[in-house]
């Protein structure tokens, strides 16, 4: 059975729509409005959006805005407000909107407060963050703790670990935090030689205590320390983010140094949660709660204002709008900015593994192309590798452009270069050169017309190329806790368009079964080939040769 999304009216009559644009370009609709910039432009909470180097017009909006009403979009975002169960496969909320809300006075889920259950979490992180900074957290030798090391993976990792980058200019110099993720024993070297066991802290950040590459380093680093302090050292140098407590008392960690974690938050909506507890040790319990508050106010947009006012919506739709009409099927992030250099890979995960599905809430298998390959990097750095592809490529990659009005380091004239710079990507997608325009230039140059008509059409740039340009008026907590949210709301709206839950992640499950398998095949002996493919028993044998199993 299959979904009826592309057979209803809204669909048919933005399929209609798309039509419009085979023989207009952006450059014909700005001709066509001195307005047009401002027409499509808003700011919210600290962020200006200017969508119009886009294929859009006005009536693009009109049937955005009937999409949006035939798939109970208003019904929607408030069921996520409340707290209904929109998860609706693993029978849960997702509240991650209620972890940096500080106006409602409770909300309950199955007879529980979690407005309360995030207070009392928020507290025990504020002493504990204002026992580390003021020197009162001592490892198992008396010496002050100076370096905490977080060991999680997916959202115990991108989360935390985009903002403590982009946050930097607020960090505090008590204490230093690091990141262990992957499973690659490299990794854990690198992390840990340059630490002392004396004066180190590890945050494990698991929700379930069950993930196999979080536990693997954890265990790792409990014989780090047990080799150079003893084996009583954990009691000084753990503290857990879990909702697993009897899994992380099992490890050895006090009860008293494990923070709550819960099932209505997914793990790549719970940076603002206690898994942000790196957050708050880099920047301050402050700092942190700014970044809340300025999520918070995006979200107060989000649920409030309409869909063609509504930043998260139409940032959502004109996705969409690419991909489901153009035939696109990535998405370029490109922040001009060396503070949010990992906000590429946040919004990965964010996207693809929230709406990276085939069937609708029902189980219909799609007919719709849903979800969309991120990817991107920081400018300027992109210009001299990938930018060739926007420009001259035969994919259409719509691209989000972010910079920030003023800078935390006004070195020379870079920061005026650097914007400069992403202004221009942003024209020269949309203005293009054309093979008249090349080949005046080449002659101009003092090429023969022969030699010029020879060069100008490697020199032709289509243009008519889609892009957003959001712009911070500075990066700070406030405004980065804003973005963040954007982007989570974004996913959202997408996913009730499609009408797919944006909140399970069924897709991960296959593979982590399998590598159980493969790895127990590893230690045997005998010949495995008749429970794998060819392929994998292949590999298996040359892995096992080369390390003499």
């Amino acid at each position: 059975m299959s979904t009826s999304l592309s057979h209803s009216f809204a669909w048919k009559e933005l399929l209609q729509h798309r039509q419009t644009f085979i023989n207009t370009d952006l450059n014909t609709l700005f001709q066509q409005s001195a307005l047009r910039a401002h027409d499509f432009s808003l700011s919210v909470a600290g962020i200006h959006l200017d969508y119009s180097k886009n294929l859009i017009t006005s009536e693009s909006l009109r049937l955005f805005n009937a999409l949006a009403k035939q798939q109970h979009f208003d019904a929607a975002r408030l069921a996520l407000q409340q707290g209904e169960k929109i998860n609706n496969t693993e029978h849960r909320p997702a509240l991650h909107i209620a972890l940096r809300d500080r106006v409602t006075p409770s909300l309950y889920i199955d007879g529980v407060d979690v407005i309360n259950e995030i207070k009392l979490a928020q507290i025990q992180m504020t002493q504990f963050v204002e026992a580390l900074h003021q020197g009162r957290v001592h490892g198992a030798t008396g010496k002050t703790i100076t370096d905490v090391v977080n060991i999680g993976i997916g959202g115990s990792y991108l989360g935390p670990k985009l903002v403590v980058e982009a946050l930097q200019p607020f960090w505090q110099p008590q204490v230093s935090c690091h990141f262990i993720a992957n499973i690659d024993g490299s990794e854990s070297r690198e992390v840990l030689k340059k630490l002392r066991p004396e004066t180190t802290l590890f945050i494990v950040a698991s929700k379930t205590f069950s993930t196999q590459e979080t536990l693997s380093n954890a265990r790792l680093a409990r014989d780090w320390l047990s080799r150079h302090l003893g084996t009583e050292a954990i009691d000084n140098h753990f503290v857990a983010v879990s909702s697993n407590n009897e899994a992380a008392r099992a490890f050895g960690i006090k009860e008293k140094n494990i923070f709550p974690m819960w099932d209505w938050v997914g793990g790549r909506y719970s940076l603002w949660s206690t898994i942000g507890l790196p957050i708050a040790i880099a920047v301050g319990m402050e700092h942190f709660q700014q970044l809340l508050d300025g999520a918070h106010a995006m979200d107060q947009h989000f649920l409030l204002a309409p869909p063609t006012e509504n930043m998260p919506f139409l940032l959502a739709m004109l996705q969409i709008w690419y991909g489901n009409f153009f035939g696109a099927q990535s998405q370029a992030i490109i922040p001009y900015d060396f503070y949010l250099r990992s906000l590429p890979e946040y919004l990965q995960q964010l996207e693809m593994e929230s709406n990276g599905k085939r069937v609708n809430q029902k189980g219909d298998v799609l007919e719709e192309q849903t979800g969309c390959v991120i990817w991107g990097g920081p400018g300027t750095n992109g210009q001299h590798a990938y930018h060739q592809l926007l420009h001259q490529g035969t994919l259409l990659i719509p691209v989000d452009f972010i910079f920030s009005l003023k800078t935390h380091n006004p070195v020379n004239n870079h920061h005026a270069l650097l914007v400069a710079n992403c202004l221009s990507q942003s024209r020269a997608l949309m203005v293009g050169k054309t093979l008249e325009q090349a080949t005046d230039e080449l002659i101009k140059k003092g090429l023969s017309a022969q030699e010029a008509q020879a060069l100008a059409p490697h020199k032709v740039i289509p243009g008519n190329r889609p892009s957003n340009t959001l712009v911070m008026e500075e990066l700070n907590p406030t405004t980065l806790g804003a973005l963040i949210a954007l982007y989570e709301h974004k996913v959202f709206s997408q996913s009730v368009i499609w009408g797919i839950n944006a909140f399970d992640q069924w897709g991960v499950e296959l593979g982590k079964q399998l590598s159980a398998d493969i790895y127990q095949a590893m230690s045997q002996k005998n010949d495995v080939s008749a429970h794998v493919d060819a392929s994998t028993a292949h590999l298996l044998k040359l892995f096992k040769d080369a390390n003499h199993f």
